[in-house]
């Protein structure tokens, strides 16, 4: 097949992934619905899970709680004045109620229970909603392991303490648990969409890795970056973070497999024969996503990869199937890295893993698998078990030596899965072979 029909094909299968993206009017519709299933059905199987009756959120307007943020319905853009939601579950009864302490309904699941000709103090109005139903324990959110769930701000804590009887305050527990588990917990019209956003992920990439954007000698890696930002907000799509492009090339100038991952990579003039390397993530229905994939330059003559690339590309492929298999109800971040890296350590193989849950947030709540400069393991986030149905960003590296370039090369891969409980699947499938500029016709099986 010529280049130039495969380019055409490409980008019609491009344009087709994209022209699935929804409406911000839809997507809001959307967005309401699946926020309305977990209301109902996710966060009452937490609440009986971690043995919490009762669950108190409280924030300001442009100060929002990174929980509340994924509460709040579609159409509202920040929280209003100061919302305080409440949730009560009763474990024996099967009761459960929802109320938002606020002049309004915050959507059409958690009405509003406060009437303030009535009661001008909202903290009293809270307080006689946990007298009423005098819970077990009452979760707020601080967490020392995460942000995620740290979102009650030392105001708003020192009014709740001076509002609420000294009986009711021995009650109050971290609502970490509850935050972690309601952020990681995906629904199933979730994951429908999710593995379409993965899907379009790949396809901006593959785009960007193609000849269509990049000429050899002219086009830079900052040149990239700024095209993968363009490409995203022209789809009407966010990035949760500044994409990176950088190579690598047998130049011993060059050193980019030794950077530390603490600096971004310097601008490059992309070469045939270069090895480029990318890092992007987008937003789309609260989802997130976040990918790291290889291309290679043919140079002159060269009708694929070179043969010890594709190894050394094979060799993170082996990792993330020994990392993935790692996964089971109940182990911990740090015993999967553990594993994981002696596995890899008997198979010969120089890994480092860095993996990480996502969701609601690109660096999301959950089991933290290593980070790039903590390779024994994660204290706090490290030491959280993994639960059925969440997402993770499978994050990682391979370090391999090429003889005819004299020194080692780094394969980073990131694709984006999901865990069911009992085993673990990628939602978009994964880059299993290095794309080549230009495309190969082999590369369409």
């Amino acid at each position: 097949m010529r280049p130039l029909l495969f380019a055409l094909i490409l980008f019609l299968g491009f344009i087709s992934q994209a022209q699935h993206i929804l409406p911000l009017r839809d997507q809001a519709r959307v967005i309401d619905e699946i926020t309305g299933e977990r209301l109902e059905q996710v966060l009452p199987n937490l609440m009986k899970r971690e043995n919490i009756q009762m669950w108190v959120l409280v924030c300001r307007e442009y100060n929002e709680d990174p929980v509340i943020k994924t509460m709040l319905p579609a159409s509202w853009l920040s929280a209003r004045r100061r919302t305080i939601l409440v949730f009560y579950y009763n474990p024996t009864t099967g009761e459960y109620k929802k109320y938002a302490v606020a002049r309004y309904n915050v959507g059409k699941h958690i009405l509003s229970a406060w009437n303030p000709e009535e009661e001008p103090n909202q903290w009293k109005a809270l307080t006689k909603i946990i007298e009423k139903h005098q819970p077990n324990q009452i979760a707020i959110n601080y967490s020392s392991n995460y942000g995620h769930a740290d979102g009650l701000s030392l105001t708003d804590y020192r009014e709740l303490l001076e509002h609420l009887p000294k009986p009711l305050q021995s009650k109050l527990v971290s609502g970490e648990k509850l935050s972690v588990g309601w952020l990681e917990t995906r629904t199933e019209k979730e994951l429908q969409y999710y593995t379409q956003l993965v899907h379009i992920t790949h396809q901006i990439i593959r785009e960007g890795f193609s000849e269509q954007v990049i000429i050899p000698g002219i086009t830079t890696t900052d040149d990239m970056v700024w095209w993968f930002r363009e490409k995203i907000r022209g789809l009407g799509l966010e990035t949760w973070f500044q994409p990176s492009v950088a190579v690598q090339r047998r130049d011993n100038s060059n050193q980019e497999q030794e950077r530390s991952f603490a600096n971004r990579p310097k601008e490059e003039v992309i070469q045939r024969g270069d090895l480029i390397h990318v890092d992007i993530g987008i937003q789309y229905l609260r989802l997130n996503t976040d990918i790291q994939q290889h291309a290679y330059l043919l140079l002159p003559g060269e009708k694929e990869a070179p043969t010890e690339l594709q190894n050394a590309f094979r060799v993170s492929n082996r990792l993330q199937d020994i990392l993935t298999q790692q996964f089971a109800v109940g182990v911990t971040g740090n015993q999967i890295l553990r594993n994981a890296l002696e596995q890899a350590k008997k198979e010969g193989i120089t890994a480092s893993i860095y993996s990480h849950p996502l969701g609601m947030h690109g660096h999301a709540a959950g089991p933290t698998i290593g980070l790039w400069d903590q390779q024994g393991g994660v204290l706090g986030s490290g030491d959280y078990p993994v639960y059925p149905n969440t997402a993770y960003s499978i994050e990682l590296n391979t370090s391999s030596f090429l003889p005819s370039w004299k020194k080692q090369v780094r394969i980073m891969l990131e694709e984006d899965g999901f865990f069911d409980g009992k085993t673990f699947h990628y939602l978009g499938g994964r880059q299993k072979k290095l794309w080549t500029i230009p495309a190969l016709p082999k590369e369409l099986e």
